[in-house]
C-alpha cells in the first residue's frame, strides 16, 4: 500500500485487532436454538455496515459453554462465506451473543476507531484484496488467516473519527434517497398490478391446460458454476426467466460430455415458465426474444406449448396477472420459502377467465402500452438506484485514500499508535495465554 497520506500508516487486521471465529460441528447446530435467550449472530445478520436483526437464540448454558466466541457492542464482525466478505458492528442493544460458524468477531485495540476499521474492511480496495484471498468453489469463503493477512490504512486517531463522521454523513443522505426511490417503486408495483389484472377480467372461465398443447419439462445436467463461453452448451438458471424478460446471460456451462437433445434447445418465441424458485416468483414467466445457440432448459424450467385458438403474448400476460401468480404461489409445494416448486398438474389447473381471441390481441396491445410507461419510469429509478450504489462506493474509496477528510497536522501520527496497539495486544497475548495455563 503506498501513498499513503502524512502520518498515517498500513498494517494488516491482524496488527490492529484480535479475531475469533464461531464454533464449527457439533460445539454449535440448529438443535441448539431455542425460543429466547442470548443471541447467535448468523451470516443473515452481517449486512454491508448494517446489522439486520434476524433472530436466533441459544439457552445461558450453552452460550457460557462457547464463551470464546462471545461478542460486544461495538465489535466488528464479518460474513466469512461468499465472494465479497462483507462487515458490521455488533449494536449496543443486541445483549449477549455468539457468532456462529463463518462469522468472524474482530475486536479492535483502543486506539483504532471500530467504525472505522469496519468501514474500511468494506471499501472498495479492501474487498477486492479479500476477493483475492478467498479460497474454495462450492462454498468460497476468507478464512481468519485471510482476514488477518488483509491490509488496511490507518490514520491518526483523530482523523478516524472525523472520516467516520463524514462517511455516516453521507451515508444517511443516500439512506434517505434510497428510502425515497423505494417507497417510488413500491407505488409502480400498485400501478402495476390492476394493469395485469385487466388481462383477464372478461371471457370465459377456463383452466391454464385449455390453452396449452403440452407443456415440455427440461432435464438436470452437470453444470460448472460459471456461465457458459459461445461455443459451450449452458443451462439456464431460475434467475433467467425471474425478472420479467429472458436473460440469457443467467446460466451455468454443461459438463458432461453426454450427446444433448436437440428437444431441449431454447428458441426465440418459446414461453418459458420457472417450475422451481422463491415463494413470490415459482411460476414466473418470460417469452424468450433472440437467443444465442446452445442454451437449454433445466429441470427447474418449461415450455409452455400454446394452443392456436390462444395468443401466446396474452397467456404471458395472463400468468402475470396477481390473481394467478397468487394460486401458482399458493398450490406450490416444497419445505422452505427459497425454493418451492410447481407441477405440471397444478399449472394446468390454474383457472383464469379467457376473452376471445381478437380480443386477447387487442388486450395485450392496451397492456404493454400502459406497462410501458411504468417501465420506463422503473428504469429511471433503477438508473437512480446504481448511481447511489456507485456513490457509496466512491465514498469509501475517498476514504481509504485519505481523501474525504482534510489531514491535521497536530493528530499524533499513526505510527506511534501501532506501537501502542502492537504493545497492547502482546498483553492481551500473555493474559490469555496465563489464564490458560492455570
Amino acid at each position: 500500500m503506498s501513498d499513503l497520506p502524512p502520518g498515517w500508516v498500513s498494517a494488516t487486521v491482524g496488527d490492529i485487532a484480535t479475531l475469533t471465529d464461531g464454533p464449527f460441528g457439533s460445539n454449535l447446530k440448529t438443535s441448539h436454538y431455542v425460543e429466547d435467550g442470548p443471541r447467535v449472530i448468523r451470516l443473515q445478520n452481517i449486512g454491508d455496515g448494517v446489522f439486520h436483526d434476524e433472530r436466533a437464540h441459544v439457552s445461558t448454558a450453552h452460550f457460557d459453554r462457547l464463551e470464546k466466541h462471545q461478542v460486544r457492542p461495538g465489535d466488528v464482525v464479518v460474513a466469512s462465506l461468499g465472494e465479497r466478505p462483507r462487515a458490521c458492528l455488533v449494536p449496543e442493544w443486541l445483549g449477549p451473543a455468539i457468532v456462529k460458524a463463518d462469522c468472524i468477531r474482530v475486536r479492535p485495540a483502543g486506539a483504532v476507531e471500530h467504525s472505522y476499521l469496519m468501514w474500511m474492511l468494506n471499501s472498495p480496495p479492501v474487498r477486492t484484496e479479500a476477493g483475492s484471498r478467498v479460497k474454495g468453489v462450492g462454498r468460497p469463503r476468507l478464512g481468519l488467516t485471510g482476514l488477518r493477512q488483509l491490509q488496511i490504512p490507518v490514520p491518526p486517531l483523530g482523523e478516524q473519527r472525523r472520516i467516520v463522521a463524514a462517511i455516516e454523513e453521507h451515508l444517511s443522505r443516500l439512506d434517505a434517497a434510497d428510502a425515497s426511490l423505494t417507497t417510488a417503486s413500491r407505488r409502480l408495483d400498485a400501478l402495476a398490478r390492476p394493469i395485469r389484472q385487466r388481462v383477464i377480467e372478461s371471457g370465459l372461465e377456463l383452466s391454464l391446460g385449455d390453452l396449452l398443447d403440452t407443456i415440455e419439462a427440461g432435464k438436470s445436467f452437470k453444470c460448472d458454476s460459471r456461465p457458459a463461453s459461445d461455443d459451450e452448451w449452458g443451462v439456464v438458471k431460475v434467475s433467467a426467466m425471474t425478472w420479467g424478460t429472458f436473460r440469457e446471460h443467467e446460466n451455468k456451462a454443461m459438463l458432461s460430455n453426454e450427446r444433448v437433445d436437440p428437444r431441449w434447445e431454447i428458441r426465440a418465441g418459446d414461453l418459458l415458465v420457472s417450475r422451481a424458485n422463491t415463494t413470490d416468483y415459482v411460476g414466473a414467466s418470460v417469452l424468450v426474444g433472440a437467443v444465442r445457440p446452445r442454451l437449454l432448459l433445466s429441470d427447474k424450467s418449461m415450455r409452455l406449448h400454446v394452443k392456436a385458438t390462444a395468443h401466446k403474448p396474452w397467456v404471458l400476460h395472463a400468468l402475470r396477472a396477481p390473481t394467478v401468480r397468487s394460486q401458482m404461489s399458493a398450490v406450490a409445494t416444497g419445505t422452505s420459502d427459497s425454493m418451492r416448486n410447481i407441477s405440471q398438474a397444478k399449472l394446468r389447473s390454474v383457472r383464469l377467465r379467457v376473452p376471445p381471441l381478437e380480443e386477447q390481441r387487442c388486450i395485450v396491445a392496451e397492456v404493454e402500452q400502459r406497462l410501458s410507461a411504468i417501465d420506463a419510469m422503473r428504469a429511471s429509478l433503477e438508473r437512480a438506484q446504481r448511481r447511489s450504489k456507485a456513490l457509496r462506493a466512491a465514498i469509501l474509496e475517498r476514504a481509504f485514500h485519505g481523501e474525504l477528510v482534510p489531514q491535521d497536522p497536530t493528530d499524533e501520527p499513526a505510527e506511534n499508535l501501532l506501537t501502542r496497539i502492537r504493545a497492547e495486544l502482546a498483553d492481551t497475548d500473555t493474559r490469555r495465554g496465563h489464564r490458560t495455563s492455570t
